[in-house]
Order: structure tokens, then C-alpha cells, then sequence
């Protein structure tokens, strides 16, 4: 990604007070930035149409990917309001709604996506390491509240950060959400470790432990048979997806997000600085958005009927849910 290129005339886009102003953000960003969105809208698109119409029996699995999915494919919708809002350089022309919406939109998606990824986790775990122990995260009626409790939580999420993070006039630009917001440092600065601690690192943290108890699980699994094997490297593939879901799609965004705030909250005068730290965080932006592309990898490895819905459109075979023959196939090894 090619850095910002701050010119000669950065004096004019600051004050005395230390403030700062956006420029035009290079071109490959809002195009990568669309591509990596519309891709992803295309592949959830299609996921969501394979759980609905060529998945008639949930398992509680199912309806966890499917969650994931949805929380993938919401924020496409401001995608192009994003793309001209950086080419026109950081100009929000869409007014107060779209700003709200855009946040809103985004918030779920990202924070979603963290929350999802992690109950899936869970769930692989006790499907796996706890197979022979009833769980409530085995009852699809439970797991289709849950998800339910989630979307609660995450559009009252939204709705508080949005109308906490108005758009602003800015040098005679209108902001929105944008780190050169000077009324709402403060607001960002705390916003960003409320979501750092609980909507990136704790989802983290759980999911890593239940991963490292799924991996200490796999070594001792008969793999002698091949559903053995079978079960063993489909649960090596979803640990890999994930962990690389968190450390190349979600670590980037809220390390630099982070610094980002840090620095604009006390060190505003450095806007040398702050200019290329935006550049990185919108650069984040396309890393976050490629997560949308990678969650379908895992309902491939953690459904029978996705991956043949996968391969072809035309499915022929229906069966049951992969999620009740781990079980059955690890308590019998």
C-alpha cells in the first residue's frame, strides 16, 4: 500500500492549536477497498443462499455460520458511500443519517464478525472436546437465542457509538468518523479500548483457549479410521481460518486504530504523523474487509452440505448435519 505523500503545503492543513486535517487518500485504497467488499458481499451472498435454500435442517452449527455470514454481508451497503467519500478527499457529502448508518453498519460488521467467530469456537470445542457432555451449545433452540441476544447487543452497540460520533465541520469538510474530529478525541479515545478490550482481545483470548484444548484433543484422536481422520483435519483447518481471521484481518485494525487515538489525543501537534497513521487505519479497513472472504472457508470445512453446494450449484445429495456425526465419530474413538 502506497504511503500517504504529505506535501509541501502540510502547514496549511494545521492551526496553531495543533489541529489537523485529512487529505485524499491514494486510489489504491478505495479501489482494494471495494474489491475486497464486493468480493466478500458475493461470497456471503451465496452463503446465505446455501443455508436457506439448500440447508432445511439446521444443526446449531448451521445457524452460527449463518450469523457470520449476515454480519459479513451488512456492511457492503456503505461501501460506495466510503469509496467517494475518500475521493473526494475525506468530504462527507451524504449528510447526518448515512454518517450514522455508516457507523452503525461497520460496527456490527466488525465487532460481529469477532463475536461470531468466537461462539463458533466455542461450539467447535464442545462438539469435539466435550463430546460426550451435554451442552447447551449443542441445542439449536438455545444457540438461535444466543444469536438473537447477540444482535441485540450489537444494534444497541451501534446505535450508541453512532450517535455518540456525530459528523463535524472540519476546515470546511464534513467529517465523519474520521480522527480529525478535534470535539470528539475524547470520545474516540475511549470508544476504541472499550472495543480493543471486549470486541477484539476477549473474543480473542477465548477463542485461543478453546482452540488449544481442540489441538491438544486432535493429538490424541484415533485417525487410524478414516472418519477419524476426517474429523481431525477439518478441525486443523477451522483452527487455522480462525486464528488467521484474527491475527490478519482484526489485529492490524485495533493495534492501529490504537495509536491512532493515542496519538491524536496527546500529540495532536504531530500532524506529519497522524496523516500516515490515517493511511494505515484505512489500509486496516481493506485487511478487516478480507475476513468476509475467509469466513466462507470456514462453513466449507464445518458443513458436508456447503462444501457439495460449493462445488456445485445443483445439489443432489441431502444429508444430515455434520455437526451430530463429529460428535457420534469422536465418542467412538
Amino acid at each position: 500500500m502506497e504511503p500517504l505523500v504529505v506535501s509541501s503545503q502540510l502547514g496549511n492543513r494545521s492551526n496553531d492549536s495543533g489541529s489537523c486535517l485529512g487529505e485524499t487518500q491514494h486510489v489504491s485504497i478505495t479501489v482494494l477497498l471495494c474489491l475486497v467488499f464486493f468480493l466478500g458481499f458475493l461470497l456471503n451472498t451465496f452463503s446465505l443462499w446455501v443455508f436457506c435454500c439448500r440447508c432445511p435442517c439446521w444443526t446449531s452449527g448451521t445457524t452460527l455460520q449463518f450469523h457470520l455470514a449476515l454480519s459479513d454481508a451488512i456492511a457492503t451497503p456503505v461501501t460506495p458511500m466510503m469509496a467517494v467519500y475518500f475521493t473526494m478527499g475525506n468530504d462527507w457529502t451524504f449528510g447526518w443519517f448515512l454518517c450514522q448508518v455508516k457507523i452503525a453498519l461497520l460496527s456490527a460488521h466488525f465487532y460481529g464478525s469477532t463475536i461470531f467467530l468466537t461462539l463458533i469456537s466455542i461450539h467447535r470445542y464442545t462438539v469435539v472436546v466435550r463430546f460426550n457432555r451435554s451442552s447447551r451449545m449443542k441445542r439449536n433452540e438455545f444457540v438461535r437465542k444466543l444469536c438473537a441476544g447477540v444482535w441485540s447487543l450489537l444494534l444497541l452497540q451501534a446505535l450508541i457509538y453512532a450517535f455518540m460520533l456525530p459528523p463535524s465541520k472540519e476546515g470546511g469538510n464534513s467529517q465523519c468518523l474520521s480522527i480529525h474530529q478535534k470535539n470528539l478525541t475524547d470520545a474516540y479515545f475511549v470508544i476504541n479500548f472499550i472495543l480493543f478490550i471486549f470486541g477484539f482481545l476477549l473474543p480473542l483470548l477465548v477463542s485461543a483457549i478453546c482452540y488449544s484444548r481442540l489441538a491438544s484433543t486432535l493429538t490424541r484422536l484415533n485417525i487410524s479410521t478414516a472418519k477419524g481422520l476426517k474429523v481431525k483435519v477439518k478441525s486443523q483447518r477451522m483452527i487455522g481460518v480462525c486464528l488467521l481471521i484474527f491475527g490478519l484481518c482484526f489485529l492490524p485494525l485495533n493495534v492501529v486504530r490504537t495509536v491512532a487515538v493515542v496519538l491524536k489525543k496527546y500529540y495532536p501537534w504531530q500532524c506529519h504523523v497522524l496523516l500516515h497513521i490515517e493511511t494505515a487505519y484505512y489500509a486496516t479497513w481493506i485487511l478487516a474487509g478480507i475476513n468476509s472472504c475467509l469466513d466462507p472457508l470456514l462453513y466449507c470445512f464445518g458443513s458436508q452440505k456447503f462444501r457439495d453446494a460449493f462445488q456445485s450449484i445443483r445439489i443432489r445429495k441431502q444429508g444430515d448435519g455434520v455437526d451430530k456425526s463429529d460428535s457420534e465419530i469422536t465418542a467412538n474413538q
